[in-house]
Order: C-alpha cells, then structure tokens, then sequence
C-alpha cells in the first residue's frame, strides 16, 4: 500500500520552458546584456553608420521569422546560426579589415532577441 502525497508535498522541476532557475535566468540576461551595452559604445564612438548596422542586424532573425522563414527551412538555419555573431566580431578584431559597421552588425547580431 502506498500512500499519495499532496500536490504540495511533490517538489517541482524543471521542464525545459521556463529557462531555468532565476540565478541562471539572472546570469542568462546580464549576458546578453554585454553585447548590446558594446554596441551602444561603438554606436556612440562611430556614428551613424554603425548603429544602423546593429538595429538591422539585431532584428534579422525576428525579420526573418515575420517574412514568413520557417524553422525546418535552410534559410532559417542559416539566419540563426550561432557561430557568426562569434566570427564577426572576432574576425573584425583580430584581421585586417577595420570596419567598424560590420564589427556593431556582429555585437547586434548576438542579441537574443526571442
């Protein structure tokens, strides 16, 4: 015989849907609060061009899902890669190209912005 424990008695868990526990939720945002807070400060030290560059590209993959790109499709794949907000900056960074616009695209790029 076993006994039934009250609803209050089950401890909850984590099914994937919340996002995790609040430090993690806390630590998950001022993350991916860095990027945006850089490309303000390039924005401010570089002009208009860059912070052009960042909107647009910090709402591309949202432009992407409104257009009608759905997630089985190649293009959504390649729109929300994860690895090019990485290579963009870092190549910008490292390698002989200064451009300041393409370096603000990849920080806006980074965002989560869904």
């Amino acid at each position: 015989m076993t006994a039934e424990l009250p609803d209050a008695a089950i401890p909850l868990r984590n099914t994937g849907t919340g996002g995790g526990s609040r430090p993690r939720r806390i630590a998950r945002g001022v993350l991916a609060s860095l990027p945006a807070a850089f490309a303000v400060f390039e924005s401010q030290k570089y002009g208009l061009p860059t912070t052009a560059a960042a909107l647009v590209f910090f709402v591309l993959p949202d432009l992407a899902r409104l257009a009608g790109i759905r997630p089985p499709g190649m293009l959504h794949r390649t729109v929300n890669r994860g690895w090019i907000p990485l290579v963009v900056p870092a190549g910008c960074t490292v390698g002989p190209i200064v451009r300041p616009p393409l370096f603000t695209a990849g920080l806006g790029f980074a965002e989560p912005s869904s």
